[in-house]
């Protein structure tokens, strides 16, 4: 019999992409449990969504002075304890090290507000809103990847979806549009992953980037 498959969510701040994981799998869309939330800040809203949906929520800081291979060791053999089937990283917003990601190969999932190849890093919401406005590009996208190594939001791709920009719309506007896109491709590539159809998954709003 299978077992129920277990996530681990790390995130840095609001957890709006945290929340829509714990909604989905109240719901059974995603027919998994959230077994942790884990932070790298205390005092983030975040883990409050956890504790409300009844889910773990820990506080894991980096100490002062902590290397980051030694804190990623040590999230590692936290993180490893819960078993997970795979880890979420959903708005974390530390590059994890090789300490880290080789406990957990092909299992590292992350959510990232920009299409392959196209803004890596942060404020990639931000960056490619001041391109469209130089009149360099039309559209943007979301993906969520695989986290193989160190190299910055440019693992495997699991799924895509353009998020085309609108005229005299403003940031915050389009902010708004990015975060309810990365809420659905997140939760569908999620239940694709778990319910073992990810192979050529891609999200049925999705088109190449490059389109």
């Amino acid at each position: 019999m299978n077992h129920m498959k277990r996530l681990v969510v790390l995130i840095s701040g609001n957890g709006s992409n945290l929340q829509a994981i714990l909604d989905a799998c109240a719901s059974g869309e995603i027919p998994a449990s959230v077994a942790a939330v884990i932070s790298n800040k205390p005092d983030v809203y975040g883990l409050v969504r956890a504790r409300q949906a009844g889910v773990l929520a820990v506080a894991f800081s980096k100490s002062d002075g902590e290397p980051r291979a030694a804190y990623d060791a040590r999230l590692a053999d936290y993180v490893a304890t819960f078993q997970p089937d795979y880890i979420v990283l959903a708005g974390w917003m530390r590059l994890l090290t090789s300490n880290f990601l080789s406990r957990f190969p092909g299992r590292v999932i992350n959510l990232h507000p920009a299409l392959p190849g196209t803004f890596p890093g942060t404020h990639a919401i931000e960056r490619a809103y001041a391109s469209f406005q130089r009149g360099e590009i039309d559209h943007t996208g979301i993906m969520v990847h695989l986290v193989p190594d160190e190299g910055v939001d440019d693992g495997p791709v699991l799924a895509t979806q353009v998020v085309p920009f609108q005229p005299s719309e403003a940031l915050a506007q389009f902010e708004a549009r990015v975060h309810a896109a990365e809420h659905r491709l997140l939760v569908e590539t999620m239940r694709a992953l778990v319910v073992g159809r990810v192979s050529n998954f891609q999200s049925p709003n999705s088109r190449s980037p490059h389109a």
